[in-house]
């Protein structure tokens, strides 16, 4: 069989469905929308419409969330109808390696995989600072040592700008917060996603006290003009050059749909569950950002948000609010535990469905007897993320979650022309049809490869080495150790 052959082998879907079939289906769809919520409404609806607001769009950050929503959404139509017809592990990664072969599955997958561990690190570092932020208010500090990301300047010579805080070791709360989730998460599924609704509702709770309480502090001269004008050498960029660049700038908040497909396998009645919990999540998480950004630039001029990084809680402060800055500080912290919950399920279901297939040690693709947990690969997931949040710093690790979701989204979107040739047929008919096929997956690709390309040169660069990185590990392991590709050669 000639390499190209080998690269686009297929999968049989029933092979996924039987192998998946030892992980219980317990999700209902308020479980789905609590996971979907909870990621996409993370550390990002606190931080992000500040600072997309004063570095790029103004007032017009609205418009960068609308326009990002649009794009997710079209991809997320995608993932509804993949998700309701494939409910296996594994989200993209599985269905490519199904509708494509499995050489393209394994780069949606790799591509996944850099995301999840860089944004389980992203948020657990997010988490961290806040929660350190919180602590300085009652006059405790933590040791330099042990609050932030090592010190790679001092020891490797790195500069500056990948470097942690002068005298960083490690970031002792990431380290607890990402073990405790995954304490949480190895002891069962449908524990963690209990506490995952009672803490995605209370963080809305906050998200909605901050928007009634901001918009008695508005101003309405705060929101002229609404779009400034174009300035590439200002503070901020303006025009539409400065709402598109937003878009990209904010794109990783999206990636919380994949993380409930990537629990498909473990949803009840997932033709109906599946796409509500999509289509639904991103809908709540859409308004809120929306709500948010408005007021948030409504209070003040947009420009003093530069270099903010708790702008939701300066605002609030600086209108002479402070009881309820530090009670919406205080939950958004504990609200960053629900993007850790969404995230490592869905790497670690990711991990399981790399070692189910055999594209990496098999041990990873067992599930525990007694409750059919994929422990191995959630405690592989756990170390690689402490290690990545410990060596680089918040910063640093928000240039790469983008670049890893656009590129699976690209893939399930043109995976839908694959998908409905075969439904009906070796696949089944799908409970929920992307409206407007053929014409919205092509609308779904070429928005998502748009967005990539407006990301920063160095999110690119970073792109690609983690591809050549991954073409080398499929050819030196997982094209030799492929459950697919020694089933076909017996």
């Amino acid at each position: 069989m000639g390499l190209l052959s080998k690269f686009m082998e297929r999968e049989d879907a029933s092979t996924y469905i039987s192998k998946d079939s030892e992980m219980p289906r317990v999700l209902h769809t308020k479980d789905f929308l609590a996971l979907g919520v909870g990621t996409i409404v993370s550390t990002a609806i606190f931080t992000l419409p500040g600072v997309v607001a004063a570095k790029y769009a103004g007032p017009g950050v609205v418009f960068s969330f609308l326009l990002a929503a649009v794009v997710a959404g079209f991809v997320a139509l995608a993932y509804a109808e993949m998700a309701s017809t494939l409910p296996v592990a594994g989200s993209a990664y599985s269905w490519i390696n199904v509708l494509f072969g499995e050489g393209f599955g394994w780069i949606a997958g790799w591509a996944l995989l850099a995301e999840y561990i860089i944004a389980v690190a992203f948020v657990g570092s997010g988490l961290s600072a806040n929660f350190r932020g919180l602590l300085t208010q009652v006059n405790v500090e933590l040791p330099a040592s042990l609050s932030g990301a090592l010190d790679t300047h001092t020891l490797f010579g790195w500069s500056q700008a990948v470097s942690g805080p002068k005298g960083g070791v490690i970031d002792i709360v990431a380290f607890i917060a990402i073990g405790l989730v995954a304490l949480l998460l190895s002891r069962g599924v449908h524990e963690a996603s209990r506490i995952e609704v009672i803490l995605v509702v209370v963080k809305v709770f906050a998200i909605l006290l901050f928007i009634f309480v901001g918009l008695t502090a508005i101003h309405p001269e705060n929101y002229s003009p609404f779009v400034p004008a174009y300035n590439p050498n200002g503070a901020t960029m303006g025009g539409f050059q400065g709402i598109w660049a937003g878009v990209s700038g904010i794109f990783l908040a999206y990636i919380g749909f994949d993380s409930i497909a990537s629990n498909s396998a473990e949803a009840v009645n997932p033709q109906k569950t599946m796409p509500r919990g999509i289509l639904g999540s991103l809908l709540i998480a859409v308004t809120l950002f929306i709500g948010v950004s408005i007021v948030l630039v409504g209070m003040f001029k947009y420009t003093q948000y530069v270099d903010n990084a708790e702008p939701v809680g300066w605002a609030l402060r600086q209108s002479g609010h402070p009881i309820v800055a530090a009670v919406t500080s205080i939950i958004a912290v504990v609200g960053m535990v629900t993007a850790l919950i969404g995230m490592m399920m869905a790497g670690s279901r990711l991990l399981y469905s790399f070692g189910r297939d055999g594209m990496l040690p098999k041990w990873l693709g067992k599930v525990t007897s007694d409750k059919g947990l994929p422990n191995r690969g959630l405690l592989v997931l756990t170390i690689i993320a402490i290690i990545v949040g410990s060596f680089f710093p918040f910063s640093f690790l928000s240039e790469l979650i983008s670049a890893g979701t656009l590129i699976a989204f690209i893939f399930v979107s043109l995976a839908m022309y694959a998908l409905h040739k075969r439904e009906g047929k070796d696949l089944p008919e799908a409970g929920f049809k992307m409206p407007g096929y053929p014409v919205t997956p092509a609308i779904g690709a070429l928005l998502s490869v748009w967005v990539f390309w407006g990301l920063s040169s160095e999110a690119k660069i970073y792109a690609l080495v983690w591809f050549i990185v991954g073409i080398i590990v499929y050819f030196v392991y997982g094209a030799k150790h492929s459950v697919l590709r020694n089933k076909t050669s017996d």
